[in-house]
């Protein structure tokens, strides 16, 4: 018999309506009305829109969201096949221009944490609309940085006000969305955000061949000016005024504590984090590796991380289309960090040498396996965790998004530690993360447990 899909999480929380209407397309007047003046979820199916409105208010949603969730990837992958230019371009060694990458995950991770609990008490809409205008002007003057120095300042910046969008693209999920039907929905988000990856390399890559790295960021900053406009006009508010906090920052810590003393939410949040870090250790080597060691030109290795890309998106549709609701979670979840640890452990055994001398195509089938076991693992952590708490889903994404980034921004310039011409660093961050990431699974959310006598999660 297939299993029904539920976790402990599941079982600990009763089911909310999921319906997107209300937050994409408006609703009559018997809707609860919110502080941005945007109906929230209609109370009853009489209320509701004709099938065809409804779902296109969904895919309309699904979109917006999935272009907020898709800008970091395009803030990163787009100029990845620019990092060897850089360093020629702002005459500065390697490890300084990793660096740029660590900025922006760091603001990433920092701004995640002011964001989140905004978000809780002001909304969702005003925040968002604020981060995206700030990620704009910084995207700007990272185009026209004349030294390392400043391009990593304003990398920074460009982070913290892109944590906007990630941030609330997730509370706004765990807004509408509860149990299976949020990791379905994560699956769909990775589908949407998952061609940024794919497409942004390419991108990259083809700019690079009519201007230099700061055309780049160029293209960036008409991307971002273009996805405040759709937020402003189409996504709504989805946090109903009753369900918003009016604490201060005391509050806020109060309540970020009492998330982190849920055992099992720490530990999902731990090891999806760990399982990114080992991501971001291929992102921020790969450039150097299949480039500078194997010898590809920029193009080949934007195939190559498209290519990977596609599997990860690929596993995350067969998470969220055939596993969801056959399989528990914590089982597919189980799965995916396995795959990784293995992953890792052989692209080890092929850089230290141990099977001699071995070319891209080894290395890269490597990679491949590493990044699609990611489509198992990211979304049904995130799932699991925030299926632990409904009263302060903006904090809750807040912590699992700042971890995450803060963790990948440490793996980062530990890649370049032995210098450029060896993949050793790369694989063994890569194994470190996965094996630990598997631990803390193991350790702290212990999935074979009943869900007898297990902690109820945290309250607001």
């Amino acid at each position: 018999m297939p299993d029904n899909g539920a976790s402990r999480a599941q079982q600990e929380h009763a089911h909310i309506p999921t319906n997107l209407t209300g937050a994409a397309l408006g609703a009559p007047a018997t809707a609860t009305p919110t502080a941005a003046g945007a109906p929230a979820v209609p109370p009853t199916p009489a209320s509701s829109p004709p099938a065809t409105t409804a779902r296109r208010a969904g895919l309309l949603v699904t979109l917006v969201l999935g272009g907020l969730t898709a800008l970091p990837p395009l803030s990163m992958d787009m100029y990845l096949p620019a990092l060897p230019e850089v360093t020629d371009s702002l005459h500065a060694p390697a490890s300084t221009v990793q660096l740029t990458l660590t900025a922006c995950l760091t603001g990433m991770a920092l701004g995640q944490l002011v964001v989140g609990p905004m978000s809780d008490r002001w909304g969702r809409r005003t925040p968002l609309l604020l981060g995206m205008v700030v990620y704009v002007i910084a995207t700007a003057i990272c185009a026209v940085a004349p030294s390392a120095e400043l391009l990593i300042g304003f990398r920074l910046l460009q982070g913290l006000a892109g944590a906007a969008g990630i941030v609330i693209a997730r509370a706004v999920v765990r807004d509408l969305y509860d149990g299976d039907e949020m990791a379905r929905f994560f699956s769909t988000l990775m589908l949407i955000s998952g061609v940024a990856p794919v497409i942004a390399p390419v991108i990259g890559g083809q700019v690079l061949q009519f201007t230099d790295w700061r055309g780049i960021f160029v293209v960036l900053t008409v991307i971002g000016a273009l996805l405040t406009l759709v937020v402003w006009k189409w996504l709504h508010e989805t946090l109903p005024a009753s369900g918003r906090h009016t604490g201060g920052i005391g509050d806020a810590l109060r309540t970020m504590r009492g998330l982190l003393a849920d055992r099992v939410f720490t530990g999902y949040m731990i090891a999806g984090s760990l399982a990114f870090a080992a991501l971001f250790a291929y992102v921020s080597a790969s450039p150097f590796v299949v480039q500078e060691i194997y010898g590809a030109s920029p193009q080949t290795f934007s195939l190559l991380f498209g290519i990977n890309s596609v599997g990860l998106i690929a596993v995350g549709q067969i998470n969220g289309k055939l596993l969801v609701g056959r399989v528990s979670l914590d089982k597919a979840l189980g799965l995916g960090l396995a795959v990784i640890s293995v992953a890792a452990i052989a692209l080890l055994l092929m850089t230290s040498g141990v099977f001699g001398e071995v070319g891209l195509l080894p290395v890269a089938a490597g990679l491949f396996v590493l990044m699609s076991a990611m489509g198992l693992a990211m979304p049904n952590t995130n799932t699991q965790a925030l299926m632990r708490t409904r009263h302060a889903a903006g904090s809750a994404s807040a912590l699992l998004g700042t971890s995450q980034f803060l963790i990948g921004a440490i793996a980062s310039p530990l890649v370049g530690i032995a210098g450029e011409r060896t993949a050793v660093p790369m694989a063994v961050v890569q194994v470190v993360c996965a094996l630990a990431a598997m631990a803390c699974f193991l350790l702290l959310c212990r999935p074979w447990r009943s869900t007898g006598g297990t902690r109820q999660p945290v309250k607001g």
